[in-house]
């Protein structure tokens, strides 16, 4: 390859990665840059575009007029106006810093773009609230102050938030505004940068943000939850959630699923708590196995007992008292109590009885007595009857004389 070919293909290569990193963009648009240079008047931001775009100084200073930000700092801002020859220009937010009063056509353009404005809030007035934008009045209603209703918007007054203009009439004698809608986008901003990283089957920490009787609702962070079926909670069966989670605990949940919404364009995400730990060896008791446990729950129905093979309920006809009795009080929370198992479904259901045990270990003692009867054949062919060896068992005297 002569040195020719070689510098052709190295300007080539460098042009097509100056191409792939430049990007087109447009008014409104939220960038996110790195500082490369400060100016007296301008600070000049790498945002990927061939240019470097610029803002105002004063937007990055405080009221005392100090720089609040440094050469390699990260910024985020909104796209003001595009020019080939002037370069991209970003703002904060329109009437933050700049000098001047902002007229009726830089609200209108903003309202167009997308821009946010700033304003400070006067005062709380019936049905929202008063503000003041760079000389100009406003108005945002009590709906579109939060993303929740908030019941005294005094705690406002005094404040520089940020708004979105929403309308504009009677040449600027009345301009809406709206914080909500700015709240909302930076929300959707936040939990796609979430849903980036968030993969099916993949594990993640997040916080229980509320209980349901279905389920529980996982925040998993920028504005992103999922739900926990009550049957995805644990390996065992659950009667209701709160008995194992509360509200602002942290947990460790398995994405299951993404599932399209047709109300949010944030997927509807189904997740697990069960699938974090592996599930406990199950041990069925036998038909007619006599368990020894300890009564956990009382219900209308019957009571709950757990055993060192499962937890299983007694119905009401099961327990062995009379009818209508109080069965809380013949078996209160914790007692200890014999059972028999009586039915095992499919999914684990265990029944149990106390009435039956009874006849159960009756039945069982007669087996162990045949049993041991049978063992020792020299001996009962020498007492020479079943009677003979009744007697000896129970050591009754012999009817021979």
């Amino acid at each position: 390859m002569s040195k020719g070919d070689f510098a052709s293909m190295m300007e080539a290569g460098f042009s097509a990665d100056k191409v792939q990193k430049s990007k087109s963009l447009r008014t409104g648009e939220v960038v996110e840059g790195t500082i490369v240079q400060i100016g007296r008047d301008s600070v000049f931001v790498d945002v990927g575009a061939t240019t470097e775009a610029r803002i105002d100084r004063t937007e990055l200073e405080d009221k005392q007029g100090n720089l609040q930000v440094k050469i390699g700092d990260k910024l985020r801002a909104s796209v003001a106006s595009v020019s080939d020859v002037t370069g991209p220009v970003l703002v904060m937010a329109l009437g933050r810093g700049q000098r001047g009063q902002t007229d009726v056509s830089q609200l209108a353009a903003a309202r167009e773009s997308g821009i946010p404005v700033e304003g400070t809030v006067s005062k709380a007035v019936k049905g929202g609230l008063e503000v003041q934008v760079a000389g100009i009045r406003a108005f945002c209603p009590a709906s579109q102050v939060d993303l929740a209703y908030i019941a005294d918007l005094a705690i406002f007054e005094g404040q520089t938030l940020q708004f979105k203009v929403v309308e504009i009439k009677e040449d600027g004698r009345s301009v809406v505004l709206s914080r909500k809608a700015l709240l909302e986008a930076v929300k959707q901003d936040a939990s796609r940068e979430v849903l980036a990283r968030i993969t099916v089957g993949g594990d993640y920490e997040g916080v229980v943000s509320s209980l349901q009787k279905y389920g529980a609702f996982i925040d998993l962070g920028g504005g992103v939850e999922g739900l926990v079926h009550v049957s995805e909670i644990a390996h065992r069966r659950i009667e209701q959630v709160q008995d194992v989670l509360s509200v602002g605990e942290k947990v460790l949940v398995r994405v299951l699923a993404l599932e399209p919404n047709d109300k949010s364009p944030i997927p509807k995400l189904r997740l697990s708590l069960r699938a974090m730990t592996e599930a406990p060896v199950v041990v069925t008791p036998e038909p007619g196995e006599v368990l020894t446990g300890k009564v956990n729950k009382h219900t209308s129905f019957g009571i709950f007992v757990e055993t060192p093979k499962g937890s299983g309920l007694v119905p009401l006809r099961e327990l062995g008292i009379v009818r209508g009795a109080d069965h809380r009080k013949f078996f209160p929370i914790d007692s200890e109590v014999k059972v028999v198992l009586v039915n095992a479904e499919n999914g684990g259901k265990l029944t149990f009885s106390v009435e039956r045990v009874a006849s159960v270990e009756e039945r069982q003692n007669f087996r162990d007595f045949a049993r041991g009867g049978a063992t020792k054949p020299a001996e009962a062919s020498s007492v020479g009857s079943f009677g003979d060896l009744l007697r000896q068992k129970l050591n009754l005297a012999s009817s021979k004389r």
